[in-house]
């Protein structure tokens, strides 16, 4: 299948890898300046913080100083018009796109899409930030820890493409498939005026956003970039080259995950490639690296039970594989560094195709969000010195797992999360929420 999938031929110096959260910023700001045309960005939440603020007031100064400057903010229109979990007295991201726009003599257009008509049941995780001719593609939402705006950070993945073919179709589907369609709307609207997209429209959307792919002049031979859509089980591209990805690579696979929790059809394919003898590296975060820990002498909340939940699935896992892993063919490498999160994603194989992308390779991401990303395939051997500096630049604060009993149980854990975990199971209901977490 990756061998007869047509991508968009690049040259070897097209590609950069950025590697930290401040230079992304740095890049994305001096991005944001310097443009001449257009300013497609693609994140999740553009937050109401010093970071958010940062961005949103570089991008008013860049139409400022060309009215004519073409720019679209994009995110999910659910988590725009709620606070943030576990804080009360927080309404939304939304007043603050509202007031800046108010003031504003030239406003852009920060739109909110509803991928599903309700946030838990499916979010816009759509990524990348399109500029003129480049892309600098991430898994990063726009906030303090992010973009590193004070000591602590959430550690992705950031890499710029210099490709007019690959800006110019992703910012073509943007425009033909999502800012077009009646579902989505501006999150600028005045209180009084404001006029919100017809429920009907918001629940078929899902509908319409199924059958779309990105399209871009393609070529069958040589180094490629494919931006591959992805939404719900049936007709998803991304989740096949996931999983072809799996199957057809011949020697080793490095995979990252933040949280894991993968698909039962992820799960036979990794099972199906050692039993070939063949290796895997998984990385994820610890526990205590998952952007949903709570810390014990802080306050609990139910949502601080997901790292512990996540954490088990490992241990499932590792248990199954514990003959992989005494015999060096799976290496799972626990992320940690200091109080700092976790929030990488990506399939390399065999060291010549790599996917980047915003996808967490869970259930959720697999059926319920609206993800995309970018499959690389490098014939010429031209990147691969690169990805091989990234993952030794990943591997950096990580710890390999020698065996399972080394991953904590239920017994461990603090009381609060042992108790929600063992009502979870009394209902079992742990199947359901794997589904939607």
């Amino acid at each position: 299948m990756l061998d007869k999938l047509g991508g968009i031929a690049v040259q070897p110096e097209a590609l950069t890898w950025l590697l930290t959260p401040c230079r992304f910023k740095a890049e994305l700001l001096a991005r944001i300046a310097s443009a001449k045309h257009s300013i497609y960005i693609a994140a999740l939440y553009l937050e109401d913080d010093e970071a958010g603020r940062e961005i949103l007031q570089a991008l008013m100064a860049a139409k400022a100083a060309n009215p004519a400057l073409d720019i679209k903010v994009l995110v999910d229109f659910h988590r725009a018009r709620r606070g943030l979990i576990g804080h009360k007295g927080d309404s939304g991201n939304y007043l603050m796109y509202r007031r800046v726009m108010a003031e504003a003599e030239h406003p852009i257009e920060v739109l909110g899409v509803p991928v599903k008509s309700r946030e838990f049941m499916g979010v816009l995780h759509l990524k990348g930030f399109i500029i003129d001719d480049a892309v600098i593609y991430s898994g990063a939402s726009l906030n303090n820890i992010y973009l590193q705006q004070h000591d602590k950070y959430r550690f992705d993945r950031y890499h710029l493409i210099e490709s007019a073919e690959l800006a110019r179709s992703m910012r073509a589907m943007i425009q033909t498939n999502i800012i077009a369609d009646p579902a989505v709307c501006s999150l600028t609207q005045e209180a009084a005026e404001e006029v919100l997209p017809p429920k009907a429209d918001m629940r078929s959307f899902k509908l319409r956003l199924s059958d779309v792919e990105y399209q871009f002049k393609a070529t069958n031979a040589g180094n490629r970039i494919t931006p591959l859509l992805g939404l719900g089980r049936k007709k998803n591209l991304l989740n096949k080259v996931v999983v072809a990805l799996v199957e057809e690579s011949k020697e080793s696979l490095f995979i990252c995950t933040p949280y894991f929790n993968p698909p039962y059809i992820l799960v036979r394919a990794l099972s199906k490639h050692l039993r070939k003898g063949k290796r895997i590296d998984i990385v994820v975060g610890d526990k205590t690296a998952n952007d949903f820990y709570i810390p014990p002498e802080q306050d609990f909340s139910t949502i601080g039970a997901l790292p512990y939940m996540y954490e088990q699935s490992l241990r499932k896992f590792a248990k199954r594989q514990q003959w992989a892993i005494d015999n060096g063919q799976l290496n799972i490498h626990l992320w940690k560094h200091g109080i700092n999160s976790y929030h990488l994603k990506g399939i390399s194989a065999d060291g010549n195709k790599h996917l980047i992308t915003g996808s967490n390779l869970n259930p959720r991401a697999w059926a319920l969000d609206l993800e995309n990303g970018l499959l690389i395939q490098d014939e010429t051997g031209c990147w691969k010195s690169q990805f091989e500096a990234e993952q030794a630049h990943i591997l950096e604060h990580t710890q390999r797992l020698y065996h399972y009993s080394q991953v904590d149980t239920l017994q461990s854990y603090p009381a609060p999360v042992k108790k929600i975990m063992t009502r979870i199971r009394r209902l079992k209901a742990d199947f359901l929420l794997r589904r939607i977490l």
